[in-house]
């Protein structure tokens, strides 16, 4: 999933997405109430995570805009408040879920889980990468109904390239969506994760083609 982030806690934001990237989730980290208002109006994603007390614009401004906007991103609301008042503005303002600070990661990745299976009731949830499926929500692959054992940052890189249907994406565009965007991972880690990846799936018939200077695509003829 690509999950953005905003967070004014640095060292909290760092800590928790270094779990979610871990993971093998995509994370675009925000600090700052009117910089996450441009990115919320300019990027897709999967999963909003949201503090209250945000400098600039604050995290209840930011939810209410994102549904008046008909953005149907989930949002899970962080605040250090715990009256029950609180937790009922949030919610009536738009939020699908609500974590009161301190918690542990176990929980918070207990609700993205289940907000991602909520999530799958949408369309194209799996991809049919001869003769594999890759299923998008659980972020699984397999063949003949039989979960392969792949990391989890090789099949987020597979479903990048899955779900460009043939068209060659940029590695500029494969760290975003792996680290998201403004991560400072060199993008040589891509190159590392797609010979790995190009491995594991040379048995199957599936070879990621490498455009050299552009990126890389799928390909599910034979290498």
């Amino acid at each position: 999933m690509r999950i953005a982030l905003i967070e004014d806690n640095q060292s909290l934001a760092k800590g928790i997405a270094y779990q979610l990237r871990d993971a093998g989730h995509s994370v675009d980290l925000i600090h700052h109430g009117d910089d996450a208002d441009l990115f919320l109006k300019q990027e897709d994603g999967d999963l909003v995570i949201l503090d209250i007390n945000l400098p600039g614009k604050s995290g209840l401004e930011l939810l209410s805009e994102l549904r008046d906007r008909n953005d149907p991103r989930p949002v899970i609301l962080l605040t250090a408040r715990s009256e029950t008042q609180d937790r009922v503005v949030g919610l009536d303002a738009g939020a699908d879920d609500y974590l009161v600070k301190p918690f542990e990661m176990e929980e918070l990745a207990a609700r993205i889980r289940a907000l991602g299976r909520r999530k799958g009731t949408a369309p194209v949830q799996t991809i049919e990468i001869s003769p594999l499926k890759l299923d998008l929500g659980a972020l699984q692959l397999a063949e003949n109904g039989r979960t392969l054992d792949f990391p989890r940052r090789e099949l987020a890189l597979l479903a990048a390239l899955a779900q460009a249907h043939g068209r060659t994406v940029s590695k500029g565009s494969l760290l975003d969506q792996l680290y998201g965007a403004g991560s400072e991972t060199d993008d040589k880690v891509i190159e590392v994760y797609v010979s790995r990846l190009r491995k594991r799936l040379s048995p199957y018939g599936v070879n990621i083609v490498v455009q050299r200077g552009l990126g890389y695509s799928l390909d599910t003829a034979k290498a």
